[in-house]
C-alpha cells in the first residue's frame, strides 16, 4: 500500500492531459483536392478549444485525448480555403475520421462548411459497442441510465448476451462502481443529465477493461461550461388505467401520486480555468401497487381454532358460538402504498484546467433511496414490513496530463462508501415491536405482527487507477496501465427473539371485553448474537490488475491486440475438513477430522483479447473478436457464514469459500457494418459465449451426517445469438431500431439452484437447459423528431417472454414426470412510451419548457411473472384439497393468487415544467 502511494505521489508531481476510458480520438488525412496530393504542415485544430494537430508527410494527422461531445474541426493551410467540419461527434474511445480535401485560394476564396454526416462510420469497431450520447438520452422516455441501458441489443433484464446479471462491469469515469458484494448492480447512480457519453459494449472488449465477462458500461459524466447554463423543474404523475380491478386504489387519480424534481448548474468559477458542473435530483413515489389496511400488527386471527377443541380449548372470547375462527381486524380498510420509494442523488464536479496540457478534476456523487416492495402475503396487513435502505457517496479525483503531442496519461484516485441495509425499527429493543404471537396467518394473507431484524452490508473501496497511451505513429496507439482495489466489507446481521420464546409465559393471554382484542404478555426482546444464522464479520480482501493493448490502425483495417493480469487475495483463512469445517464436532483422537484454518489462497489469471476490423470499399466495415473474460465470483460468495457454523437441520446454510476461482468467458464475435445510404446504418453481429467455473453451491455431508451447501465453481453454461441495428438520423428525424436473437443454456440459473434441487431431493440437473432469462426474441426501436422549440419522441419494446418452470398440480398425470426448470416460457410482452416537450422563449437565453411523458402508452397488461401451473399471470389451478380445506372470513381461494405484480406498471402520464437557461 505504501508503495503505491509512493508512486502515486510521484506521478502527481511528475505530470507534465488524459482521462483514460474517459476520450476519444479524431484522425484523417489531408490532401490537394484537384491533384490529391499530401498537404504536409496543415493544420488542424478543434474550435474554441486549444487542441489541434499539424499533417505529416502523408498528410495524416491525429488529435488524441478529446472529451467526448460535439465539435467543430477547422483545417487550413496558407494558400488553400480554410476548411470547416461542422458537428463533429466524438465518443469515448473511438476513432473519428475526418478526411479533407483543401481547395487553392483563386478557387475558393472563403472559407468552405461542411456539416459532418450524422452516422458515423464503424472503421474502428472491432466488437459490439454503442455508444450513447447525453443529447441522445435527453430525447428518450427514460427516467435512469438503467432505462437506456435495457433499450440496448443483447440486453435482457440486466443481463449481456445470456450472461448472469453477476457479470457485468459498471464504471462511471473509467472507475469501477459496481457493487462488490453482490455484483447485481451498481451503487453509484448517475442521472441522465449528467451525461456527456455512454459506452454499452456487449460484445468483446479491449484489455483495458477487467472484472466483467458478459459486458461494460461506462458512464463519462459532464464537465461545467466557460458559461453559466443552468435548468430547474418539477414534475407529477400519476396512473390512468382501465384495469383498476387489477391495480387497486388508483381510482381517485391523485395528481401528486409521483414526484420529481431536478435542478442542474454549471459554469466557470475562474474564466475558463476552473469550472463547475452540478447536479440535483429528488423523487417522492407511492407507486402503482396499494394494499388494503384491513388488519393492525396487533390484530390477533385464529383460522384453524375449533369452537370447541376435544371439549378442553373455549372459544378466545368464551363464547361458545359454533364460529371455526377467531380474527381481529381493527384497520381502516383504507388503501396504503407498497411499492413506494423516496431518492435523491448529488452530483458536484470541480474541473481545473490551470495549463493547456494539464487538467484534474474533483467529484463527489451522493445516492439516497428508501423504498418498499410489494409483498402480495401483505396485501390486508401492510404496515410492519421493513424498509430498504441503500445510500452510497463517491469521491472522485482525476488528473490528465499531456506529456507531448502523442502521449498523455491518467491518475485517478477514488473512494466509495456503500451502506445497503433493511429493518422497520433500527433498534431491535423499540418499544413498538409486537409480541411474536400476533404474526399469524389467514386466508392466505398476514393478519398481524411485525417484521424484525436488522440486516446490513457496508462497503468502503479504495481504487488507484493509472492509464497511459502513446500514439507511437499513425498507426498505433498503445495503452497501458494498472488498477488497485482495497475493500472493507462488513456484514451485519441482528436475529432477534422474545426472551420467553418457548415459555409458557410467551402464550400467557387474557382477552379484554372493552377492546375486544386478545393481549399477549409484552414483547420482551433478546439479540441472539451466538445464533448459527447470524452471520457477522469484516474482511478486507485485495486486487491488482494490469493490462496493456495496442490498437492498431490502417488505410482499411484496424486491430486491437492486447492481454490482461488481473490478481485476487481474499485475505482471510479457509476450514481444511469440510466435513468438520467449525469444529462443532470434537475427534481428539482422530485430529484429520478437525479444521485447521490456513490463510486462502490468491488466485491470478492472464486473458488475451483480439479484434479486427477489415473496411470493404468506402461505407462496410468487417469486424470479428476474441477474447478470454475472467472475474471474481462475488464477494458474498466468499465470506458467508464466516464462522463455518453448520446447524443441526439439513440444508440449512450455505458456507463461503476464500478460495473459489475466477469465473471464466471464452467469447467470439462476427460482424458486418453498412451505409446503405447517407445518414442510414445497418450492422449485423453473431456471437457464441462459452461460460466456465461459474459459481455453484456443493452438497457437503458433516460426520454427523447433516447436509449443507458449500460454494464452489462447477457450473457450466452458453450463449449464441444474433443482434441487428439500424440507425437512422436526417434532420430533424432520428430512428434507431435493434433486435436480438439468443439462445441462453446452462445447468443452474443461479449458484443455489443445484443445493436447492437437493434440498427437495430432486435429482441434479445432467443436461444444459434453458437458463430463467432466455428469451428468444427482443426488439427496441425508437423514432425522434426535433426541432428548434420542440420535440417528440415514441419508443417501442417487444420481447418474446423469458423462461419460466412449469410445474402441474399434483391431481394431473403430467405431475409422475419429471420436468426440468424453465420448460416454457412467458407470454410475449409489447410496451410503448411517449415523450414530448415544448419550449416557451422568455428573456434572452432563458426559455420555459413544458414536457409530457406517457409510459405503456396502450396500458397494456403485461406479464413479467407467472404462476408455475398455468403460465399466466393472476390465474392458477388448485386442487380440490386446497378448496376444501381453505378458511377465511374476508376473501376467497383465489385470492393468494391474484397477484398485481405479476403485471407491470400501468399507463402513467407525467407532465412538469421547467426553466431552461
Amino acid at each position: 500500500m505504501r508503495s503505491l502511494l509512493f508512486i502515486l505521489t510521484a506521478l502527481l508531481f511528475s505530470s507534465g492531459y488524459m482521462f483514460s476510458q474517459t476520450t476519444g480520438k479524431i484522425a484523417g488525412k489531408i490532401v490537394e483536392k484537384n491533384t490529391s496530393e499530401a498537404l504536409l504542415g496543415a493544420n488542424v485544430s478543434i474550435v474554441g478549444t486549444t487542441m489541434g494537430s499539424a499533417a505529416n508527410l502523408d498528410g495524416e494527422y491525429f488529435i488524441i485525448n478529446v472529451p467526448p461531445g460535439q465539435y467543430d474541426l477547422k483545417v487550413s493551410m496558407i494558400g488553400y480555403a480554410p476548411l470547416i467540419f461542422k458537428n463533429v461527434n466524438v465518443s469515448v474511445n473511438r476513432t473519428t475520421t475526418i478526411n479533407a480535401e483543401l481547395e487553392a485560394e483563386d478557387v475558393a476564396l472563403s472559407e468552405v462548411v461542411v456539416t459532418v454526416k450524422a452516422i458515423s462510420d464503424k472503421k474502428d469497431q472491432t466488437s459490439s459497442i454503442k455508444n450513447v450520447s447525453g443529447e441522445d438520452i435527453k430525447t428518450l422516455p427514460v427516467e435512469s441510465v438503467g432505462d437506456v441501458i435495457g433499450l440496448q441489443a443483447g440486453v435482457v433484464q440486466g443481463h449481456f448476451r445470456g450472461g448472469r446479471s453477476t457479470e457485468v462491469s459498471y464504471l462511471v469515469d473509467g472507475v469501477s462502481v459496481t457493487d462488490g458484494y453482490s455484483r447485481e448492480n451498481y451503487k453509484v447512480e448517475i442521472e441522465t443529465e449528467a451525461v456527456q457519453d455512454m459506452e454499452v459494449i456487449t460484445g468483446t472488449f479491449n484489455a483495458e477493461y477487467g472484472r466483467a465477462m458478459s459486458g461494460i458500461v461506462n458512464i463519462v459524466t459532464k464537465e461545467g461550461s466557460e458559461k453559466f447554463r443552468g435548468s430547474a423543474s418539477g414534475s407529477l404523475s400519476n396512473y390512468f388505467t382501465t384495469h383498476n380491478d387489477i391495480f387497486l386504489g388508483l381510482e381517485a387519480g391523485d395528481a401528486a401520486r409521483n414526484q420529481d424534481y431536478k435542478f442542474q448548474l454549471e459554469g466557470p468559477l475562474y474564466k475558463n480555468y476552473i469550472t463547475f458542473f452540478t447536479n440535483f435530483r429528488y423523487q417522492d413515489n407511492d407507486g402503482h401497487l396499494n394494499g388494503i389496511r384491513r388488519f393492525n400488527v396487533n390484530d390477533y386471527t385464529d383460522f384453524s381454532h375449533a369452537d370447541i377443541n376435544d371439549g378442553v380449548k373455549t372459544q378466545w372470547d368464551a363464547v361458545i358460538n359454533g364460529d371455526t375462527y377467531y380474527s381481529e381486524h381493527t384497520g381502516d380498510n383504507s388503501y396504503v402504498p407498497m411499492n413506494w420509494s423516496k431518492d435523491y442523488s448529488v452530483l458536484g464536479k470541480l474541473t481545473f484546467r490551470p495549463l493547456a496540457v494539464f487538467k484534474f478534476s474533483l467529484m463527489y456523487t451522493k445516492n439516497y433511496n428508501e423504498m418498499q416492495n410489494y409483498e402480495h402475503y401483505y396485501k390486508y396487513k401492510p404496515d410492519g414490513r421493513r424498509v430498504y435502505y441503500d445510500k452510497s457517496d463517491f469521491y472522485l479525483f482525476q488528473l490528465n496530463n499531456v506529456l507531448s503531442d502523442n502521449m498523455f496519461h491518467d491518475i485517478k484516485v477514488s473512494y466509495k462508501h456503500s451502506l445497503t441495509d433493511n429493518y422497520l425499527y433500527k433498534d431491535p429493543f423499540d418499544q413498538r415491536y409486537a409480541a411474536d404471537n400476533y404474526g399469524k396467518s389467514g386466508g392466505g394473507f398476514s393478519t398481524g405482527g411485525h417484521d424484525k431484524g436488522y440486516n446490513a452490508v457496508e462497503l468502503n473501496d479504495l481504487n488507484i487507477k493509472y492509464d497511459i497511451t502513446w500514439q507511437l505513429n499513425t498507426h498505433h496507439s498503445l495503452k497501458t496501465g494498472f488498477d488497485y482495489t482495497r475493500h472493507d466489507l462488513t456484514k451485519t446481521t441482528v436475529i432477534v427473539r422474545d426472551i420467553k420464546y418457548g415459555t409458557a409465559a410467551q402464550e400467557d393471554f387474557y382477552y379484554d371485553p372493552t377492546t375486544g382484542k386478545i393481549v399477549f404478555n409484552p414483547y420482551e426482546p433478546e439479540i441472539l448474537s451466538e445464533a448459527v444464522s447470524s452471520d457477522n464479520y469484516n474482511k478486507k480482501p485485495y486486487e491488482l490488475s494490469a493490462y496493456f493493448q495496442d490498437k492498431m490502425e490502417y488505410e482499411d483495417l484496424v486491430i486491437n491486440f492486447g492481454a490482461r493480469y488481473d490478481y485476487f487475495n481474499s485475505n482471510t483463512v479457509y476450514p481444511t475438513q469440510l466435513r468438520n469445517p467449525g469444529n462443532q464436532l470434537s475427534y481428539p483422537e482422530n485430529p484429520e477430522r478437525m479444521s485447521e484454518y490456513p490463510k486462502a489462497k490468491a488466485r491470478a489469471q492472464f486473458s488475451p483479447r483480439f479484434g479486427l476490423s477489415y473496411t470493404l470499399g468506402s461505407a462496410a466495415v468487417l469486424h470479428f473478436s476474441y477474447g478470454h473474460f475472467f472475474q471474481m465470483p462475488p464477494l458474498y460468495a466468499l465470506y458467508q457464514n464466516s464462522r463455518f457454523l453448520v446447524p443441526s437441520g439439513n440444508f440449512e446454510t450455505i458456507i463461503g469459500n476464500p478460495n473459489l476461482k475466477p469465473e471464466k468467458t471464452v467469447q467470439y464475435e462476427m460482424g458486418f457494418w453498412q451505409e446503405l445510404q447517407e445518414g442510414l446504418g445497418f450492422e449485423v453481429s453473431v456471437f457464441y459465449r462459452d461460460i466456465y467455473d461459474l459459481l455453484t453451491a456443493a452438497v457437503i455431508t458433516t460426520y454427523n451426517q447433516v447436509k449443507y451447501g458449500y460454494y464452489g465453481n462447477k457450473d457450466y453454461g452458453n450463449s449464441k445469438g444474433m443482434e441487428m441495428k439500424l440507425d437512422y438520423a436526417f434532420d430533424p428525424f432520428t430512428v434507431f431500431v435493434n433486435y436480438t436473437l439468443q439462445y441462453t443454456r446452462g445447468i443452474a440459473d443461479n449458484p443455489s439452484s443445484t443445493y436447492t434441487r437437493a434440498g427437495q431431493n430432486m435429482d441434479e440437473i445432467s443436461k444444459l437447459i434453458p437458463l430463467a432469462w432466455d428469451q428468444r426474441h427482443t426488439l427496441n426501436v425508437s423514432m425522434n423528431y426535433e426541432k428548434e422549440n420542440y420535440g417528440l419522441n415514441l419508443t417501442g419494446t417487444f420481447n418474446s417472454g423469458i423462461a419460466y418452470t412449469y410445474k402441474p398440480v399434483s391431481e394431473s398425470p403430467l405431475s409422475k414426470q419429471t420436468l426440468f426448470p424453465n420448460n416454457q416460457h412467458r407470454p410475449a410482452a409489447f410496451d410503448i412510451s411517449f415523450k414530448g416537450h415544448y419550449d416557451v422563449g422568455l428573456v434572452d437565453n432563458v426559455k420555459m419548457r413544458f414536457f409530457l411523458s406517457v409510459y405503456n402508452l396502450l396500458d397494456r397488461l403485461n406479464e413479467v411473472s407467472v404462476n408455475e401451473t398455468t403460465g399466466r399471470a393472476y390465474t392458477a389451478i388448485l386442487t380440490q384439497s386446497q378448496i376444501s380445506t381453505f378458511k377465511s372470513n374476508f376473501n376467497d381461494v383465489y385470492d393468494a393468487s391474484h397477484d398485481p405484480s405479476m403485471y407491470s406498471a400501468p399507463r402513467s402520464i407525467k407532465l412538469g415544467v421547467g426553466i431552461v437557461f
